[in-house]
């Protein structure tokens, strides 16, 4: 492929104290495609996301945005350059409406001034639009967001990361704990937002959820990464026997 990837990670090392979570790490993110992440717990996944997402520096190794060399401040600071992730653990207030959550940081407002106040209607209209754009059918954007199903929540999330701009979205175990068709559900939005052009990683240790979706694929065992394939080198045997 031409062009420099979205997001890239270049042997990347982090050390939590004397425990090393991190080993020479590389990872590629391009428009378009998924690219996989397994591993087992504490094979180092989840510090890399945090690194990817601005949480943590790198002690050694560089990040590159659209081939620019660059080092995240902070979470704040990756979302600004379109690095947008949604954690396993959704940061979301369960007695508030679906569109009150969906718009929580970044609400339309009315008015000049100190007198601005909440746009509700329009704020309703963005997170209807931005959930059909996604093909994500809720029954009622009023309802509690705490009433939707796991996969339901998470393809909120997706949603939203996607209408907030992200070029790269981080997913850390979306259908983590989901039964068979919320976990279809959300592959199948993870796939649309493939398909919309953004380029996404996908955090998961499920190599069967990771095949229907992914087509680059990164095991990591120990803070190493010991396998890395594109889609086209393996099958869905192989992709479950590298685990």
């Amino acid at each position: 492929m031409t062009g420099a990837p979205l997001l890239e990670a270049r042997g990347i090392g982090k050390s939590h104290g004397g425990v090393v979570a991190l080993r020479d790490v590389s990872v590629v993110v391009r428009a378009g495609e998924v690219t996989c992440v397994l591993g087992d717990n504490g094979a180092g996944k989840s510090t890399l996301i945090k690194v990817l997402a601005g949480v943590h520096r790198p002690d050694r190794g560089v990040l590159l945005v659209a081939g620019e060399e660059t080092r995240f401040a902070s979470p704040r600071e990756a979302l600004d350059r379109g690095i947008a992730t949604v954690h396993q653990d959704l940061a979301v207030v369960p007695l508030m409406s679906v569109w009150r959550n969906f718009v929580l940081g970044s609400e339309p407002t009315r008015g000049f001034g100190p007198l601005r106040l909440l746009d509700r209607r329009r704020a309703r209209e963005v997170t209807r639009s931005a959930l059909a754009a996604l093909g994500v059918d809720l029954r009622d954007v009023e309802q509690p967001v705490g009433t939707l199903s796991g996969g339901e929540r998470q393809c909120v999330a997706i949603a939203r990361a996607v209408h907030l701009g992200a070029k790269v979205l981080i997913l850390d175990e979306p259908t983590a704990a989901l039964g068979v068709k919320q976990a279809g559900l959300v592959l199948r939005h993870v796939a649309r937002a493939r398909d919309r052009g953004l380029g996404v990683v996908l955090i998961t240790h499920n190599p069967q959820h990771a095949y229907s979706v992914g087509d680059r694929f990164l095991l990591l065992e120990r803070g190493r990464v010991v396998s890395s394939h594109m889609k086209s080198g393996i099958g869905p045997v192989g992709s479950a026997a590298g685990m």
